[in-house]
């Protein structure tokens, strides 16, 4: 009797389990586990191979009886071993329950064996015809031994390791379970049905691709295929096209055998359509971007060495070089993993990204909004935006806008974000690599990764920065304290002597330069212990100020100095509201700064000015200037200072005070050629009455 259906069968099974094997032999494991893989593979290639042929010819009628027992006992032992490799949680007590099954099974593998090599030549017609009974009985036995330990593997498996193990588990379990079916059938109808055993190769077939995807995902005996992606894309493209045409024309012709006289032109539209269907699917970019992800993703060994990768990112980020500062060695270490010469790093301060460090490439002065589309999109999405995907395929990132500044960013290549807790606190732009490269899902996997670590970096040495100037600030607060003890102990035995001066009154001219000099101290410590009160008090002194007449006496304290400062007012009044002393000692900071900073020979204009519903002061200089980067990183940090006997918290006392008024102070310097400070104050709009009452407190306190 022939079986042509069955032939075919377990030739797709010879087919599929002999891809595995070679992929397996290429894969060049040296474990045990690998080795015992190949050879199960193997074995079952050649028991397919051997059914399908014995179908036919009944001189190889032993063969498939020996392959299959040796089939079954390899799989039990690559079970075994997985077993004993330590993936349960409970490992001791299950592996001695299933020590003595084991042991078990090997003894009825072993009596099956010998009993169908008594059986030499009549083996498989024998099975076939329903007897002799032992046989069929041994193979139930070993499948439910397979069973068995499927089950007790799986069960007692730790959460972790069932990720690994569940697609063979799988896999196997059907297997057996199948046999199990059949040769009960066949022990209760006293003969195998042809069906169930033609069925038995595609059955077979159909569990390749789990024992692959477990292989994956085991290293000791995981798939390294080594096959050109290419070739291992259109195979498998090729593959589902002829499954689908399969399908579609098993519908077809069910559509033309109950469709009756409408059937055949039913069928031909049916298949035009699936045609149509799968042509439409093929020249997907879509589809065929996924399928190249799905492919890498579980067939194929990652591109990168990630334990060396991750050494050397680390390295690099912690290396700390002289001269070269955080920003920037996480610059270096992300560029350096996509092979980048280049690179430019944003940071959010106050719901707005500044560019904070540059390698290699130019520095662009404009910000970037916190709620603006790019953004919005890194922070929503966090996906790393390639540039040159997004210039032929901008639909791919819906309603991204890039900034005019990254389209004039040469070479621009890839935006990668920084994300922390959830929230983007950042992004990389890097150049495009030094030679040309495919720029795929696993080069965005690791760059989102790197992205997560350099955000922490960043974040730790912001809070690391806020910590220490915090406890500059409890420093400075603990001088002011003792300060303030000190100088109301002075005024106290100042004040103490001006009052026992009074006994020498017959003395004139004693008492009358002594209660000069003494009032006058006293007057001038007073003043400056009020100063270092100011700070706590501010909020009780807010008037509103005409900031003409407040200019007037900034510049006249500073009228000695050279170069003597120079004022143009506003044709018109201007009114704020502040705490006078305060915005005085400001202003007068400023002012004296650049005084300082310019030649005897030099200018120093103060021009006063509304501009809307804004008061600007411009102190404009020409004295030496600062470079962008000193204006960016240092100039508003308290407690830096470029002066041998300053404290470095003036200005930075200048910029708090502004924001405190609701206003704005911009900075604009170049080398060599001076520096423009201007503060954006808002105005307030007095009544006539309101007015006169300001008007007339000044001149009584005048």
């Amino acid at each position: 009797m022939t079986w042509p259906i069955g032939a075919i069968s377990y030739g797709i099974a010879a087919l599929a389990f002999a891809v595995l094997t070679v992929l397996l032999v290429i894969s060049r494991r040296d474990k045990f586990h690998g080795a015992l893989l190949i050879l199960a593979a193997g074995v079952t290639c050649g028991w397919a191979v051997i059914n399908a042929y014995a179908l036919n010819y009944t001189t190889l009628a032993e063969l498939p009886v020996l392959l299959e027992i040796a089939r079954d006992g390899l799989w039990l032992l690559l079970l075994w071993k997985i077993f004993e490799s330590g993936v349960c949680k409970n490992p001791e007590p299950t592996q001695a329950s299933l020590q003595r099954i084991f042991i078990v099974g090997v003894s009825i593998v072993g009596a099956v064996l010998l009993y169908a090599l008594a059986l030499h030549a009549q083996a498989l017609p024998a099975i076939m015809d329903g007897g002799p009974a032992g046989i069929i009985i041994g193979h139930i036995a070993l499948s439910l031994l397979g069973l068995a330990l499927v089950e007790q593997l799986y069960r007692n498996a730790a959460d972790t390791q069932r990720w690994a193990i569940k697609h063979i588990c799988l896999g196997l379990g059907g297997l057996f379970a199948f046999d199990f079916y059949l040769y009960s059938d066949a022990l209760l109808f006293k003969a195998i049905d042809p069906g169930i055993w033609n069925a038995r190769g595609i059955i077979n077939a159909l569990i390749v691709p789990l024992i692959a995807v477990s292989a994956a995902r085991n290293p000791q005996w995981s798939l390294d295929i080594s096959v050109s992606r290419g070739v291992v894309f259109h195979s498998a493209t090729l593959f589902g096209a002829g499954l689908y045409l399969l399908i579609m024309a098993a519908a077809g012709y069910y559509i033309r055998l109950f469709g009756g006289s409408w059937g055949g032109m039913l069928q031909a539209v049916f298949l035009f359509g699936a045609l149509l269907v799968l042509l439409l699917l093929l020249f997907s970019g879509a589809l065929r971007a996924r399928l190249k992800v799905l492919l890498s993703k579980h067939f194929f060994s990652y591109k990168y060495d990630y334990r060396e990768e991750w050494l050397r990112f680390t390295y690099t980020l912690s290396a700390g070089e002289p001269g070269v500062n955080l920003h920037e060695r996480s610059l270096r270490a992300v560029a350096e993993l996509m092979d980048s010469p280049a690179a430019m790093l944003w940071v959010e301060s106050e719901h707005t990204f500044h560019q904070v460090a540059q390698w290699n490439m130019p520095l662009v002065s404009d910000s970037e909004d916190a709620r603006g589309s790019l953004c919005a999109f890194l922070s929503e999405r966090q996906w790393v935006i390639d540039l040159k995907e997004y210039a032929e395929q901008s639909d791919v990132y819906g309603n991204l806008q890039l900034p005019s500044w990254l389209n004039a960013v040469p070479r621009a290549w890839l935006v990668v974000p920084l994300i922390l807790h959830e929230h983007l606190m950042g992004f990389m732009v890097l150049a495009d690599a030094r030679s040309a490269r495919e720029f795929n899902w696993e080069d965005s996997d690791l760059l989102k990764t790197v992205g997560r670590q350099v955000a922490v970096y960043i974040a730790q040495v912001q809070s690391t920065e806020a910590l220490v100037e915090a406890r500059q600030f409890e420093s400075f607060n603990r001088l002011s304290t003792y300060v303030v003890h000190d100088l109301k102990n002075i005024v106290a035995q100042l004040s103490l002597l001006l009052s026992n001066a009074q006994k020498h009154k017959h003395n004139p001219e004693f008492q009358e330069d002594m209660l000069s000099t003494i009032d006058n101290a006293t007057q001038r410590m007073t003043r400056l212990l009020g100063q270092l009160r100011a700070g706590y008090q501010s909020a009780q002194q807010q008037a509103a100020i005409e900031l003409g007449q407040l200019m007037e006496l900034v510049v006249l304290e500073k009228s000695l100095s050279r170069p003597a400062p120079r004022l143009t007012k506003a044709n018109q009044p201007l009114w704020i509201i502040c705490d006078k002393e305060r915005l005085v000692r400001v202003l007068g900071h400023l002012v004296q700064n650049a005084i300082e900073a310019t030649e005897a020979t030099g200018t120093v204009n103060i021009k006063l000015k509304a501009q809307g519903a804004f008061a600007n002061i411009d102190v404009i200089d020409s004295g030496k200037g600062m470079d962008e980067a000193f204006i960016r990183e240092k100039l508003f940090r308290p407690f830096t200072t470029t002066k041998s006997g300053g404290m470095g918290i003036g200005v930075y006392e200048c910029r708090e005070y502004v924001r405190e008024l609701k206003g704005e102070i911009k900075v604009v310097s170049t080398l060599e050629q001076g520096t423009t400070f201007t503060l954006s104050l808002p105005l307030r709009k007095l009544m006539q009455p309101e007015i006169e009452s300001q008007l007339s407190q000044g001149a009584d306190g005048g």
